[in-house]
């Protein structure tokens, strides 16, 4: 069979949606008000549990590099296991739900229904912890996040949001040293975006407390002429790093000079009101 592990995380919204719809439908079809939504739950039942086997297929042809991050082994495991349980029970709706249809003109039919329905509801635990262990993997481990496709450029954004956040986790619990080896981590690898290379001569005066350097840094960065946020942070900063120095005459200029380029920003004007 083809590997179809590349289109998991399509596969199992439409597991999702088709299964949760299936069974609601097949509740209101019990109450014998709304005639349509006998049929309709047979087709969506179906159709979803079609879904789930593909699901199931998909995600183990897709577990492999999920399996290999240290420490996600145990997670990717207990998340097949709840998809496989779910495949496997709405096989057995399935099942009540082609007997049905199959024996619909004898009157005790509408127990394979009532059935159906039963182990659908039941079966709504089983869609949310598949769903559950599968986001804890996405989420925790960073499954398939950055690896999924391959592609090297995916694999570098994933360093780069890792690098990030526990640069700014370290920075909020005072671990300065550790934040600033990180930031400046980022800038190496990634120097080539202006805001990587941003943070990392920020870091300079936040993380190192080194505003002199943060000065000279500052000094080799191009502004983007496109990225408005960034050319405040770096007017910002230079502000910083001159009361950092004790040269307030120099951070009102660089105020001043700052909201010449954003005038009426009030957050430029408090602080040059603020240093006056």
């Amino acid at each position: 069979m083809p590997d179809i592990g590349v289109f998991h995380p399509q596969i199992v919204h439409f597991v999702v949606a088709l299964l949760i719809a299936g069974v609601a439908f097949r509740l209101v079809a019990l109450t014998g008000k709304v005639s349509f939504a006998g049929p309709a739950a047979t087709v969506l039942l179906l159709a979803g549990t079609l879904a789930a086997v593909a699901a199931v297929k998909s995600g183990t042809d897709a577990h492999g590099p999920a399996e290999r991050i240290p420490g996600a082994r145990a997670a990717v495991m207990e998340h097949e296991e709840w998809g496989e349980r779910t495949r496997n029970l709405f096989l057995g709706v399935a099942v009540l739900e082609i007997a049905a249809l199959a024996f619909r003109r004898r009157a005790w039919h509408r127990f394979l229904l009532f059935g159906s329905a039963a182990v659908g509801v039941a079966g709504l635990f089983f869609i949310y912890e598949t769903g559950e262990h599968g986001g804890h993997i996405v989420y925790s481990y960073a499954g398939g996040v950055g690896t999924r496709s391959g592609d090297p450029a995916d694999v570098d954004r994933l360093l780069l949001a890792g690098l990030y956040q526990r640069a700014t986790l370290d920075r909020r619990e005072g671990k300065d040293e550790a934040a600033a080896e990180l930031f400046a981590e980022m800038g190496r690898r990634f120097g080539d975006d202006p805001t990587v290379r941003f943070m990392a001569i920020e870091s300079q005066l936040v993380d190192r407390h080194d505003p002199a350097a943060a000065l000279t840094a500052l000094e080799t960065f191009t502004v983007p002429t496109d990225n408005r946020t960034v050319a405040m942070r770096v007017g910002l900063l230079r502000a910083d790093a001159f009361v950092a120095l004790e040269q307030p005459d120099s951070a009102r200029a660089a105020l001043a000079a700052l909201l010449e380029a954003f005038p009426g920003n009030t957050r430029i004007a408090d602080r040059l009101e603020r240093l006056k």
